[in-house]
C-alpha cells in the first residue's frame, strides 16, 4: 500500500510560521495602503463555474482544477482574479456606476505538470479598474503597483511596460501566418530571444521584414523614447501612432506620479494570458529577476459576461515577493507562563494582563512538558506560577516566580 504522510499534492506548500507572520505583516502593510488609494476589498468564491470563469480566464485548460458539483455541472478552483472579479462587476455591481475600482487578496489555483518552482497554489494581491478607458487608468494602477512594492521594502526592482495590441498589429503586418506569428509570441513571453532570432530566419521573409523584426527584438536595449519612436517607424499608419499616444501619455502621468524612473519601455513585452488588449506590465525583482508582478488592459473581458467596459488591473504574487524581500526571521518578544492545577486562576489574570500590552504569551500547565529545560528555550521570558513540591520538577533556565 503507498502511503501519503509526509507528501503532499504536486505544487502544495506547507508555510511555516515564521513565512506565515512575516507574510500577514506584508499584507497588512499592501492592503492598507490599496484602500487608501480608494480600492474597496471584494472576496469571490474559490470554485466557479467552468463554463464561464473557467473559460473566460485564459488560463491554459490543462492547468485548471475541474471538478463536478452535485447536481453534475463542472467546476475549477478560480485559476486567477480578473475572470471571478469580472463576473462579480457584470452580476452583483452590475448596476454599480463605471468606473469601479476593487481590491483583493486571495489565493488562486493552477495545476503543475512537475514540481520545480512552480506552486499550484499561491496567493495574489491586486487591483482591477473597471470602465475607464484613458491612458490615466493605466497609469494609476501602474503607479500604485509601484508604491506597493516600494512600500514592501523591495528596494531593487523594474517595471517592464509594453503594448499587447502593438505586438499583434505588428506581427499581422509583418507576417501572413498566424501560426508562425503564435510561435514568435511564445518566444517572447520566454524570454527566449536565440529561439525568436532563429526562427525568424527560418522563414521566407523579406530582408525588410527581417530587418524590421531584428529592430524589433533589441528595441529593448533602447532608451524609453528611443522605443517610443521606433514603434511609429515599425508600425506605419493610424495604429502606430495610436500606440505611440497611448503610451506616451501613460509614461506622461506616470512623470507626474513620480515613479516614470522605475519603468522601461519594452514593445517586446508579451504575457501569457491572452485577454490583454493594450499596456501590459511586468514588475522584475530580487536576486534571480523573477516576475513578482504583472497586469494590464483587457478591455475585451467583460463582453464575455454581458457587461461591455474597458478595464485595466495588476496581481502582486505574494510569493515572490516574500523571497525577493529575504525578510530576516522576525523575533517577537515571547513569555511562557508556567502553572499548576492550584494557581491556574492565578496565572490566567497575569495572562490577561500581559497580553494586553500586545506580548506574545503562552500558558502552559508544567506537567505538559517532556523536557522542561528545552522547552523553556524557546521563549525569552518565563514565568513561574508553580507549585514545587507538587510536581517535583527541575526549575527552568533565567525562570522567575511571579
Amino acid at each position: 500500500m503507498t502511503t501519503y504522510m509526509f507528501e503532499k499534492p504536486l505544487g502544495m506548500r506547507d508555510t511555516l510560521p515564521q513565512v506565515y507572520e512575516a507574510g500577514q505583516t506584508l499584507k497588512t502593510t499592501l492592503n492598507a495602503m490599496i484602500q487608501q488609494w480608494g480600492y474597496p476589498f471584494v472576496k469571490t468564491p474559490a470554485l466557479e463555474y467552468s463554463e464561464t470563469v473557467g473559460q473566460a480566464s485564459a488560463i491554459r485548460d490543462e492547468q485548471l482544477f475541474k471538478f463536478h458539483d452535485r447536481q453534475g455541472r463542472p467546476v475549477v478552483l478560480r485559476p486567477d482574479m480578473t475572470s471571478p472579479i469580472a463576473r462579480m462587476a457584470a452580476s452583483g455591481l452590475k448596476t454599480e456606476p463605471l468606473p469601479i475600482r476593487l481590491g483583493y487578496q486571495a489565493s488562486v489555483y493552477r495545476k503543475q505538470q512537475y514540481e520545480g518552482a512552480r506552486p499550484a497554489e499561491f496567493e495574489q494581491t491586486g487591483v482591477e479598474l473597471i470602465g475607464d478607458e484613458t491612458p490615466d487608468a493605466d497609469a494609476e494602477v501602474m503607479a500604485l503597483m509601484i508604491q506597493l512594492l516600494k512600500a514592501s521594502g523591495l528596494n531593487r526592482f523594474k517595471v517592464a511596460v509594453g503594448h499587447a495590441g502593438f505586438i499583434e498589429a505588428l506581427f499581422n503586418h509583418l507576417l501572413d501566418n498566424a501560426q508562425e506569428a503564435n510561435i514568435l509570441r511564445r518566444y517572447l513571453y520566454e524570454k527566449n530571444d536565440v529561439g525568436f532570432q532563429q526562427h525568424i530566419r527560418e522563414l521566407s521573409l523579406s530582408a525588410s521584414t527581417l530587418d524590421s523584426l531584428e529592430q524589433f527584438l533589441q528595441s529593448r536595449m533602447k532608451p524609453n523614447d528611443d522605443t517610443l519612436q521606433l514603434i511609429k517607424a515599425l508600425l506605419p499608419g493610424d495604429k502606430g501612432r495610436q500606440v505611440f499616444d497611448h503610451l506616451s501619455n501613460v509614461l506622461a502621468a506616470l512623470k507626474d506620479y513620480g515613479v516614470a524612473d522605475d519603468i522601461d519601455i519594452d514593445i517586446t513585452l508579451a504575457g501569457e494570458l491572452d485577454y490583454y488588449t493594450g499596456v501590459v506590465f511586468a514588475g522584475y525583482g530580487g536576486e534571480n529577476g523573477f516576475v513578482i508582478s504583472n497586469g494590464g488592459r483587457y478591455d475585451g473581458l467583460l463582453s464575455k459576461f454581458n457587461r461591455p467596459a474597458p478595464a485595466t488591473g495588476f496581481g502582486i504574487r505574494m510569493d515572490r515577493l516574500t523571497e525577493a524581500l529575504d525578510v530576516p526571521e522576525k523575533k517577537t518578544s515571547s513569555t511562557c507562563i508556567l502553572f499548576t492545577k492550584s494557581k491556574r486562576s492565578e496565572a490566567l489574570q497575569y495572562a490577561e494582563r500581559t497580553r494586553a500590552t500586545c506580548t506574545h504569551v503562552v500558558m502552559q500547565n508544567i506537567s505538559g512538558i517532556q523536557d522542561l529545560d528545552i522547552f523553556a528555550k524557546k521563549f525569552d521570558y518565563i514565568v513561574d506560577f508553580t507549585d514545587r513540591r507538587e510536581e517535583e520538577v527541575n526549575a527552568p533556565v533565567n525562570s522567575s516566580h511571579a
